[in-house]
């Protein structure tokens, strides 16, 4: 499986706008596309020198061909609907493959 990484960095004067379009409108537009089995967003808890406040959204896809075809068929387009926000964010978009899933360890 193949997790798609998108950090960004949020201003702090669009923070609250750009969290309720993120988890209510975005979010649920890329899973509809089908490329994806889930959606992890999460805050970083690191305080950025340039200020505002940062997020990482991690979508899991089946596969390599999954998120390609993403890229392909539906990422133009919901970038072009983030691009709302204007220079109040800043994002950059990381690929990861998984290679083990681990649960919490629980001697015997």
């Amino acid at each position: 499986m193949i997790i798609y990484n998108v950090t960004v960095n949020v201003d702090d004067s669009i923070h609250e706008d750009w969290l309720y379009w993120m988890r209510n409108e975005h979010i649920p537009e890329i899973l509809q596309t089908g490329k994806f089995l889930k959606a992890l967003m999460t805050k970083v808890l690191v305080e950025e020198e340039m200020g505002g406040k940062t997020y990482s959204v991690q979508y899991t896809a089946k596969s390599k061909d999954s998120l390609l075809r993403y890229y392909k068929e539906d990422a133009p387009r919901l970038r072009e609907a983030a691009a709302r926000f204007g220079d109040k964010t800043v994002a950059f978009r990381t690929e990861l493959e998984i290679i083990s899933e681990q649960s919490e360890f629980k001697p015997q």
